[in-house]
C-alpha cells in the first residue's frame, strides 16, 4: 500500500470502505483482500464510473487491457448487471480459456487464455476483405452475416460483437479497411449549407440542380425502411431516382406518420409504398402499424401499401440466416418460426429490391423528355453564373 501513489492509495481506502467512485447500481458487492491489485490493474482513466467494483474484477483475468475495454465498453453502453456480463463472457470464451472457478478479484499471474491464433484471426480478415471487394458499403451487421454464410464466424451475438465488431475497428483504425466501406447512417452532423461567396454557390447550384422526377409521371413512390443503419446502403438507389427514403427506427411516430400521410395527398396520384423491415414479431408488425397510419392521415389517396423483404418465401429461397425469435416480445405468440434481420440479405440483392420496385413505375418515355430538359437548363445556370457575380 505504502508504494501506491497517494491518490491511488486513497481509492484503495474508498474502496475497502465500501464507498468507492464506482457504484454499485443497488448491489452489495464484497470488496476482496487483494482491492489494490485491481486498482492497479484498472487505473482511474480505464475505470467505468456506471458499473461496479465487481464489472471490473469479472474481466480481470483477461491479459489484454483492450479486450477488457471491449468487455466493461460493452457492459456500460447495454446496461448488463454482473450476472449479464458473466453471462456473455461465458458464451463468448471456450471453457478452456475461462478460469477454472469464477474470478471475482484480478490474478496477477493468470493462466494464458487459448484464444484464435494469428492464422485463424488472419483467416477471418481475409474473409472480410473478400465480402467488402465484393460488395459495399455495407453495415457492420451485413458484414457479420456475409461472414455467417461463407463460414468464416459463427452466428452468434458474441462472434457479432468480440470478433466482427472488434476485427473491423481495428480495421479502419489502421486503414487496411477504408472508413467508407461500412455504412453509418445513424449519426450524423446538422449544419446549414453556407458558401464561401456568391460564386461558389452559383456553380454549386448549376452542379446539383435537378428537375423532379415525379412531377410528370402517372404514380408516386416512397421506400419505406425499417433500419436507420441500412438507409447508406440502399440511398444511392433512391437518391437516382428522386424517391424519399423513409426510415421508420423501429416503430414510427405518430407526427411522422401524419407528415407522410398529408405529402402523400398533396401528390393528388397513385401512391406506392414499399416497406423493407425484419422478419421478426415486432418488425412485422411495424409494417401494419405503418399502412394503418397513413391510411389514416392520407384517407382520400389512392395508396398501394406493399411488404417487399423480409417475407418467408425470401428465406427459404435465399437461405437468408436466421436468429431465434425473442420470447420476450409480446408479439411472439401469434408469430411462428425463426427471426431473420433485413441485414442478412446481401446489399446488392437489397438495392435491387429497392430499384425494381420504383423501376416498375417509371415512364422512360416521360423520363428522358425530363432528362433533355434538365441538361439544358443545367448549362444556362452555368452559363449565367459568371454574369451574376460581379
Amino acid at each position: 500500500m505504502d508504494a501506491l501513489p497517494a491518490a491511488m492509495a486513497e481509492v484503495v481506502r474508498q474502496l475497502a470502505s465500501r464507498s468507492a467512485d464506482l457504484p454499485t447500481n443497488g448491489a452489495n458487492p464484497k470488496m476482496p483482500s487483494n482491492a489494490d491489485s485491481v486498482c492497479r490493474r484498472f487505473d482511474s482513466s480505464r475505470r467505468r464510473k456506471l458499473l461496479t467494483f465487481d464489472h471490473h474484477s469479472e474481466v480481470a483475468w483477461i491479459e489484454s487491457n483492450e479486450e477488457q475495454d471491449y468487455w466493461l465498453d460493452a457492459a456500460e453502453v447495454e446496461g448488463w448487471s454482473l450476472h449479464e456480463l458473466r453471462q456473455q463472457m461465458r458464451s463468448f470464451y471456450t471453457a478452456a480459456e475461462r478460469p477454472a472457478a469464477p474470478v471475482s478479484t484480478y490474478r496477477s499471474r493468470p493462466t494464458k487464455s487459448r484464444r484464435r491464433t494469428k492464422a485463424d484471426m488472419g483467416t477471418i480478415r481475409d474473409a472480410i476483405h473478400r465480402v467488402l471487394a465484393e460488395d459495399r458499403p455495407m453495415t457492420v451487421r451485413q458484414v457479420f452475416y456475409r461472414l455467417v454464410a461463407v463460414g468464416a464466424v459463427e452466428k452468434t451475438e458474441s462472434e457479432y460483437k468480440g470478433t466482427v465488431v472488434r476485427l473491423l475497428t481495428d480495421m479502419r483504425r489502421s486503414g487496411e479497411v477504408p472508413f467508407g466501406c461500412i455504412a453509418d447512417n445513424t449519426r450524423w452532423m446538422r449544419k446549414p449549407r453556407t458558401y464561401s461567396g456568391l460564386e461558389q454557390a452559383l456553380q454549386r447550384w448549376a452542379q446539383n440542380y435537378r428537375r423532379a422526377v415525379w412531377d410528370n409521371q402517372d404514380d408516386y413512390v416512397e421506400i419505406w425502411l425499417e433500419k436507420d443503419a441500412l438507409a447508406g446502403v440502399v440511398y444511392e438507389v433512391t437518391a437516382e431516382w428522386d424517391v424519399p427514403l423513409m426510415v421508420t427506427r423501429g416503430y414510427p411516430s405518430l407526427t411522422f406518420l401524419n407528415g407522410a400521410g398529408e405529402a402523400i395527398e398533396d401528390y393528388d396520384k397513385p401512391a406506392y409504398l414499399y416497406y423493407f423491415g425484419d422478419y421478426d414479431p415486432s418488425g412485422v408488425d411495424i409494417s401494419r402499424v405503418v399502412e394503418q397510419g397513413i391510411r389514416e392521415f392520407a384517407p382520400h389517396a389512392d395508396v398501394h401499401f406493399e411488404r417487399v423483404a423480409v417475407t418467408p418465401d425470401q428465406i427459404a429461397a435465399w437461405k437468408l440466416p436466421t436468429r431465434p425469435t425473442k420470447k420476450a416480445d409480446t408479439r411472439s405468440r401469434n408469430f411462428r418460426g425463426e427471426s431473420v434481420e433485413i441485414d442478412a440479405i446481401p446489399p446488392d440483392r437489397l438495392r435491387e429490391l429497392v430499384d425494381q420496385c420504383i423501376v416498375d413505375h417509371v415512364d422512360f418515355r416521360a423520363l428522358e423528355v425530363l432528362r433533355t430538359a434538365e441538361q439544358s437548363e443545367r448549362q444556362i445556370l452555368k452559363s449565367r453564373a459568371p454574369e451574376v457575380v460581379p
